[in-house]
């Protein structure tokens, strides 16, 4: 059993009178995670598929006082899927509110923010959480740092999604992976968000994976896909909402030469970007391997930050000017700025343009390469 950051952070979060949500992809381990919480407990459960229509219906459209009878002496309820279940944000108010004894827990995909059925009746009455496929620091917890270490190559290609690191060959991880992006990737965007180009939706998520590491132009896109620019921002902001993939805008502090309205956009696991794009080659036979290094960093320094709870107290960023000087990514948290530089190869220099240190000059730079990234993803001894 792999261990996840998570489980204890939940845990101490148990019966404190709101709402514990968990959101993230389909397929990501939000249900192992949960099962694995309520095994160490020794508390009556009452578990709720949203995927299956009885269950659906029956909190859909409900009360306290059936709320109250139907679970009766279980403390803890369990709903999985929960952005199926038509209501939901009302019904899990009904908990909080008028049974606060009873701990619920509710899991649910992109659909929790899409239809906006969570926030507004749980404003104050719930701990929110996300979470993402498997991470290097989880690994390393899992089997060690230095069989982690060894399998960096794999994971830059095959990234970890817990099926895919539950398969048994490269071969068996390509499948995975395959069934993935075609099964599950756009199910609720499908379903709930009346998205009616479901090939367009397909061709859009491909032309950005092909882009990653690179300024991405939405009047491009809608060239490529044969669409508008209204339909490109649509999708990419449901995409984005469905965590499969995220924007990183470009940084400017109104100096002279600096690009202002860019964006890049990442994935939040690098397999699922090399399964769209259908590249599974080895790293030394490919020509994206700085792409595939910065995704996997930037996509890893989220999972950090998101579990340390920092992430919303941290804004992103990228650094370009209009004559093409760049910084893979900065950080300002706190009124303090962080640049680092991402090299695959360690032996290649890192220069950060003299045009944004002497503009920044109180910003810490710093490079990240095979060698040294274990700090900037969180792991703090190696």
């Amino acid at each position: 059993m792999i261990n996840r950051q998570l489980l204890a952070e939940i845990q101490s979060k148990l019966f404190k009178g709101k709402a514990i949500l968990l959101m993230g992809s389909r397929q990501v381990g939000k249900t192992t995670l949960v099962q694995t919480l309520l095994a160490n407990l020794a508390i009556p459960v009452m578990k709720f598929n949203g995927d299956e229509p009885d269950m659906r219906e029956i909190l859909a459209n409900t009360t306290s006082t059936r709320l109250a009878a139907l679970i009766g002496n279980h403390k803890i309820v369990f709903i999985d899927e929960a952005q199926r279940i038509e209501n939901i944000g009302l019904t899990l108010k009904l908990f909080t509110d008028q049974l606060p004894h009873i701990q619920v827990i509710a899991t649910g995909s992109s659909a929790f923010e899409l239809a906006s059925k969570i926030n507004e009746p749980l404003t104050g009455r719930k701990f929110e959480y996300e979470l993402y496929p498997l991470s290097f620091v989880e690994m390393v917890e899992h089997h060690g740092w230095f069989a982690e270490k060894r399998l960096l190559p794999h994971r830059l290609i095959y990234g970890y999604y817990p099926d895919v690191i539950n398969a048994l060959s490269e071969g068996n991880s390509a499948q995975v992976l395959k069934s993935l992006t075609s099964s599950y990737l756009y199910k609720d965007l499908l379903s709930l968000e009346g998205v009616r180009k479901p090939q367009l939706l397909d061709k859009l998520v491909k032309a950005v994976a092909l882009q990653v590491g690179s300024e991405v132009s939405f009047n491009e896109l809608a060239q490529l896909t044969d669409t508008n620019v209204h339909t490109v921002e649509k999708y990419i902001d449901l995409l984005e909402k469905a965590y499969v993939l995220f924007r990183l805008p470009a940084y400017s502090g109104n100096h002279r030469n600096e690009i202002k309205k860019g964006r890049k956009i990442y994935f939040f696991d690098n397999g699922i970007r090399n399964a769209l794009i259908n590249n599974f080659n080895p790293l030394e036979s490919r020509t994206d391997v700085g792409a595939l290094w910065e995704n996997f960093l930037i996509s890893e320094r989220m999972k950090y930050l998101s579990y340390q709870q920092n992430l919303f107290f941290t804004r992103r960023y990228f650094w370009r000017t209009t004559q093409q000087q760049e910084i893979d990514y900065l950080e300002d948290s706190g009124g303090k700025l962080h640049a680092w530089e991402f090299k695959w190869n360690p032996k290649a220099k890192a220069k950060f343009p003299v045009t944004f240190t002497n503009a920044y000059p109180d910003c810490v730079t710093m490079r990240v390469d095979p060698d040294n990234f274990e700090a900037f993803i969180g792991l703090t001894t190696a």
